[in-house]
């Protein structure tokens, strides 16, 4: 009488996904692949163990951002100029690195005092009244630059003579002998 035992060898096979190594069997595997090792069940038979290993990899991104006075990255607002970084995960689920290397330009304000008679003109206007006069301009850096002009206007004086004289007359040096309208135009300092 034959009384019979079978063991059979048997193969199992682990379906892994990892990021940046993984360490199996006293391995360390960086890079996707299938993996195998043969090993004897404690009945004696083969057994085939068997990785399918998938191995996705950290990444780091740098950006190179300009802008003006600031700046909102990942729910974080920066005004000073300088290198920021966040540690998030990418879609495999693995680290990844968001640097950002920012420089912050400042928009600006600048007022310019100018006193002129009768009139001024200034960025494509003629100003005759006295006041506070201001544009918005784009800066070399492409931020807002406020320009102000404080301008106050000194208006030329006309003062209108009446006269009667016998014979002639004389004004500013000139002689007159006949009746009429005369201009004289003296120039002075208005400002």
């Amino acid at each position: 009488m034959l009384i019979l035992t079978l063991n059979y060898s048997d193969t199992n096979t682990s379906y892994i996904t990892a990021c940046d190594s993984y360490t199996w069997l006293g391995n360390t595997y960086t890079v996707s692949g299938l993996y195998d090792s043969l090993y004897q069940t404690s009945e004696g038979c083969d057994s085939l163990v068997i990785l399918d290993l998938t191995i996705n990899y950290s990444d780091t991104t740098i950006s190179q951002i300009t802008a003006c006075d600031s700046y909102t990255w990942l729910g974080t607002t920066y005004s000073v100029t300088g290198v920021y970084d966040s540690l998030l995960s990418n879609i495999y689920g693995c680290d990844s690195l968001a640097i950002i290397d920012l420089t912050i330009n400042f928009s600006d304000t600048t007022t310019t005092q100018i006193t002129a008679c009768d009139s001024y003109t200034w960025l494509g206007s003629s100003y005759t009244i006295s006041g506070n006069y201001d544009s918005l301009l784009v800066d070399q850096n492409g931020c807002d630059s406020v320009v102000i002009l404080d301008l106050i206007i000194n208006n030329s004086v006309i003062n209108s003579i009446s006269d009667t004289a016998c014979d002639s007359y004389i004004w500013d040096g000139t002689v007159y002998d006949s009746s009429g309208q005369y201009t004289n135009i003296r120039i002075t300092s208005c400002i």
